[in-house]
């Protein structure tokens, strides 16, 4: 009767939204908590699937989501999985397809890896779906919590270019070693980023743009193949995640040419963080992802719970050696 009533109960709310999980961030009201609430015996359980579990990143978004779960134990059990490397997109679809069988959950946290496909996955479901760190253009996505990828990564193309003005370049030409071509994620950082160097007065080579497919042996190789092309140097190298913006620092590490490249990464993990506070990376555009782990287990709670709630914008800090130990230390918080 439970499963009957709540199944009834989400169908009238996303028949009534108005908007996709990509769109407007404004408030919705959720099916009527009073019923559904009182009709549910013990925690809710959501499955909540990754990106990848073999990644910083993932590990501290992983580890928000268990903090609201450690606080709300009576409100929700989370069952988190992920694939080996975000390039296992068929891992990642099958794991989704078969949580959506399962009569036994209640939602579903989903980072999708192939949008398009986890759409047409969530098709059918009756039940709530959020998607975090990426959107997933669909009815049955009621929210999204994550970052602005697109704003981040302007906000990082613009200091990158003042930052290389400041280092004594005059000739400011970007290059990126972007992530897996065609994620929507890496779509819109890479949009960000040529608005960003375009606007400050840089110019971004999308003619020279190297796909790594966010990781970090891959990236290795497009840098060699940029010093290759470019031994006079570069200005500015941006990178879709901070993995891949480490190994290209470290590999032009010991080339005069590229002495006082401006090397930006994206996502503000630990380990790049610190290298930020040593001078080996020069700044990273820095995702809340602990912020994004416990907002997304929130945000469905909240829907199940029937109470109002809206897509949530994590943000985003631009790190430089000015304030790379301010954000050292909210490690040492969040992973305590």
């Amino acid at each position: 009767m439970k499963k009957r009533l709540l199944a009834a109960l989400l169908t009238s709310a996303l028949a009534l939204s108005l908007t996709a999980c990509g769109g407007s961030t404004d408030s919705s009201a959720a099916p009527d908590g009073g019923d559904t609430a009182s009709t549910h015996d013990g925690p809710y359980k959501i499955s909540m699937v990754l990106k990848t579990n073999a990644a910083e990143f993932w590990n501290i978004v992983q580890a928000g989501a268990e903090a609201y779960e450690d606080e709300h134990p009576d409100q929700v059990s989370l069952d988190i999985k992920g694939p080996p490397a975000e390039t296992y997109y068929e891992e990642q679809l099958n794991t989704i397809q078969t949580d959506l069988a399962v009569e036994s959950y209640d939602g579903y946290l989903i980072a999708p890896l192939q949008s398009e496909a986890v759409a047409t996955a969530i098709a059918n479901t009756d039940k709530p779906v959020v998607a975090y760190d990426t959107r997933i253009d669909s009815d049955k996505c009621l929210a999204f919590v994550g970052t602005g990828n697109k704003e981040a990564a302007k906000e990082g193309g613009k200091a990158a270019v003042e930052a290389a003005k400041a280092a004594g370049w005059t000739d400011i030409k970007c290059i990126e070693i972007a992530g897996v071509q065609g994620d929507a994620t890496n779509t819109a950082r890479m949009e960000g980023y040529r608005e960003g160097v375009n606007e400050a007065g840089g110019e971004f080579l999308d003619n020279e743009t190297q796909y790594a497919n966010a990781t970090a042996d891959l990236a290795v190789t497009a840098m060699e193949g940029i010093m290759s092309k470019y031994p006079e140097g570069v200005a500015i190298i941006c990178s879709n995640n901070d993995d891949m913006a480490l190994a290209a620092a470290r590999t032009a590490k010991g080339n005069p040419a590229y002495a006082n490249t401006i090397f930006l990464g994206f996502d503000g993990q630990k380990s790049a963080v610190e290298a930020v506070a040593s001078g080996e990376l020069t700044m990273t555009a820095a995702q809340n992802n602990f912020d994004i782990g416990y907002k997304a287990v929130e945000t469905i709670v909240k829907i199940l719970n029937g109470e109002d709630y809206g897509d949530v914008d994590t943000g985003t800090e631009i790190i430089t050696k000015d304030n790379a130990s301010e954000r050292l230390q909210k490690f040492d918080e969040w992973l305590k």
